[in-house]
This record gives C-alpha cells, sequence and structure tokens, in this order.
C-alpha cells in the first residue's frame, strides 16, 4: 500500500484509519514519483492513453448536448457527468468484457467506453425505452434512477456467479448465468461484478446491506463510488466525517482512496482490485474523489449552494484537461489529433440531436407489462385504474 497520508493529501482532519490518496499523475499531467501502483499500468501506453482522452472528451460533448436538449424541452430531465469523466473510463480500463456492470444514472463515459450508444442513453432520458442498449451484447445493466437500488442488484449477482461456480465443480458442466458470455480462450479469467454509485448513495441503508453480504458471501464485486463532493445541495462533510474508503474495513474487506480526476491511477487502483476478487480474495470499495463540475441534475441549481471560488478551485483540476496536457508534454497526440477528435466528438452530438428529436416517448401503459414475468392481479389492477384515470381528462 501507498505511505501514510501527508498533509497535503487530506482535505480536512486527519482520522485514525484514513488511507492515503492514490495518485499517478498530478493536475499538470505530470508523473508522480510513486510506483506502488504504477505497475498495474505499464502496459498502458500511446494508444490506449489517447483511446482514454478520446472516451472523456467525446462523453464531455456529448454531455453538453443532452443538457442543450433538456433546456430546448426534448428531455425532462438529465444528469451531466462533467468532471467525473476519468472516474469512469479509468475504472473501465480495469474491467474485462465478461465482467457485468451495473451503473447508476450518470455513467455515461463508462457507459461509452463499454460499446453503448450515447443515442440509446438520450431514448432513455427521454422516456423512449426503459431499457435501449443490448444488456447481454455490452455487459451494461439499465441504468437506475432510484438511488442505491442497484446496489443489492448487482451483489446479488456475485452472489449467484459464485454459485454457478460451485455448481460446475460439483456436476462438471458449464453454468451461464442470464446476461453473462463467456470469456474468450485468451482472456479465460473469472467473471466479477462493478457496481457504481455516488456519495450521497453511500448514506442509503442499500449500500450497508449490500456490503454486508458481499462481505458474508464473499463475492465477486467491485463497489466503485465516485465521491463528487455534493449530493446535491449537501455537501460531503456533512455526509461523512471520514473519506468513504474508511468504511471498507468496518466490513472486514479492503478499501482504497483514489484521485478520481487522475485517469491512470483509477485504472491501476481498478486492475489491483478486479485482480484480488477474481482471484477470490473477496469484494474491493474504491473511492474515486473527484467534483461534480456542473449541475446535479438539470433540475438543479448549484450558485445556490456552491461558491463560484470552489468551482473555479477545482475546474483547474479538470481531468480532461489533465490528460490533454499529459499528452502533449510527452509528444504522444499532435495537433491533428486532437482536432480529430472534436470533429468525432461534434459528429456525435449532431446524431445524438437528430435520434433526439424524432425519438417518440413510449406508451405509459406498457410499464405494467415489465413488472412482473407473468400477469398478475396488482399489475393488472393497476392498469385498470390508469385506465379510468386517464379517461377522466378532457381531451384538447
Amino acid at each position: 500500500m501507498p505511505a501514510e497520508l501527508t498533509p497535503e493529501q487530506s482535505s480536512g482532519k486527519i482520522y485514525p484509519g484514513v488511507l492515503p490518496l492514490l495518485r499517478i499523475m498530478d493536475e499538470e499531467g505530470a508523473i508522480l514519483e510513486d510506483g506502488t501502483f504504477s505497475p498495474y499500468v505499464q502496459d498502458v501506453g500511446e494508444a490506449e492513453l489517447k483511446e482514454a482522452y478520446r472516451q472523456m472528451k467525446v462523453t464531455r460533448r456529448f454531455d453538453d448536448e443532452a443538457t442543450a436538449l433538456q433546456r430546448q424541452g426534448q428531455m425532462s430531465l438529465w444528469a451531466p457527468s462533467r468532471g467525473q469523466e476519468a472516474a469512469q473510463v479509468g475504472s473501465a480500463m480495469g474491467l474485462l468484457p465478461q465482467d457485468y456492470v451495473v451503473p447508476s444514472y450518470r455513467e455515461h463515459a463508462l457507459a461509452f467506453a463499454r460499446g453503448v450508444e450515447f443515442t440509446d442513453l438520450v431514448k432513455f432520458f427521454r422516456g423512449s425505452e426503459t431499457s435501449p442498449w443490448d444488456i447481454k451484447k455490452h455487459n451494461f445493466h439499465p441504468y437506475t434512477v432510484v438511488l442505491a437500488a442497484q446496489v443489492p442488484h448487482a451483489v446479488g449477482y456475485a452472489m449467484a456467479l459464485n454459485f454457478d461456480r460451485e455448481l460446475e465443480e460439483t456436476t462438471g458442466e458449464k453454468q451461464m448465468g442470464q446476461g453473462q458470455f463467456s470469456a474468450s480462450e485468451e482472456n479465460a479469467q473469472p467473471a466479477a461484478v462493478a457496481v457504481y454509485f455516488g456519495d450521497g448513495s453511500s448514506t442509503e441503508g442499500e449500500i450497508h446491506e449490500s456490503m454486508v453480504f458481499a462481505a458474508s458471501y464473499n463475492a465477486p464485486v467491485l463497489f466503485f463510488v465516485q465521491n463528487n463532493q455534493w449530493a446535491i445541495s449537501v455537501p460531503f462533510k456533512t455526509q461523512s466525517r471520514v473519506p468513504l474508503s474508511t468504511r471498507a474495513a468496518g466490513y472486514g474487506i479492503e478499501g482504497l482512496r483514489v484521485d478520481g480526476n487522475d485517469v491512470l491511477a483509477v485504472a491501476a487502483a481498478t486492475r489491483y482490485a478486479m485482480k484480488k476478487i477474481r482471484s477470490g480474495e473477496g469484494p474491493v470499495l474504491i473511492e474515486a474523489e473527484t467534483y461534480r463540475l456542473g449541475a446535479h441534475t438539470t433540475a438543479d441549481d448549484p450558485t445556490k449552494y456552491r461558491t463560484g471560488e470552489e468551482e473555479n478551485e477545482y475546474a483547474q483540476r479538470d481531468p480532461l484537461i489533465r490528460l490533454e496536457k499529459y499528452l502533449r508534454h510527452n509528444k504522444l497526440a499532435d495537433e491533428s489529433f486532437f482536432e480529430g477528435v472534436d470533429q468525432e466528438a461534434q459528429q456525435v452530438a449532431s446524431e445524438v440531436r437528430r435520434v433526439a428529436l424524432v425519438a417518440e416517448p413510449a406508451e405509459y401503459e406498457t410499464n405494467f407489462d415489465f413488472a412482473y414475468a407473468k400477469p398478475h392481479t396488482q399489475t393488472e389492477n393497476d392498469r385498470r385504474f390508469y385506465r379510468e384515470y386517464n379517461a377522466g381528462f378532457e381531451e384538447e
């Protein structure tokens, strides 16, 4: 593990058990002299870093376009991810195709890294489809809007992976979980689960319950919390006196605290964690400390509770700018590369707008069809109530 926590690595009072902040690249894009986790990203070269930048940049442009669409009345709500791209792309670099990813509702860069189309994300927020992308193809769960509700599901899936392996050892027959595909022969490592949530969700009971079950059943699951410092209008210091990674010890699992704006550090931490998880050493919690540069959602006005000084301070730590500085300083990318990425980002934004303007909202009544696998009395009663309620309005 890294050395003891220094005052520069802590933003407040140091409590016993607070973990040091893992960093590999500083705000200026310079590599720091800490080789503890560096071996986990030794194979990350020019191609991988340029791809990481591309994913982050295109996501940023898509995010801006989606925000504009909401402001223009084309979507009722949008959850921006501006400022959190490195945490998501870096973690994606530590996952394998056979890993099952369970997001919350602002993991846009992570979705992109897993091959999900941005147009599908817009369809979800526009209400056209509840699960527009192919879950089995991408091993990427549908977005979950209810805070922390996805975390017990992720742990249950991870527990099922263990049960499948036990059956395989007993029967000798390969067990295939729903939505999971086999690893290729070149990449035949055990599948695991990665679940994402925010610092606000960390105070929900589902998180505690999930970690208890994950630890008790030694489930192969990575808890990845993006601490963007604000749970809507409540600052993180109000939610917790210590970094969230400190809580892991209470469940008997390992916790890591990483600079969430450092794509290399996040990739290294995720690879380290997934190696432990795949080897059967139990769950791991990663806290990626980042910052929400924009609003919590488009229904939010952060100027009501955040100061301009704070926002300007964190703007200097923008993960996209940090990676660009690294690429330029080390002459890994020239101007033509950055121009090409900008052009791609604009093309993606244009396609997203085109799809959004023609995507029709789904019929509300279809929601009753997906509550249960088979017809159910309760949902049929709810359907009948909805029809009667809807019929009570005068036609325009």
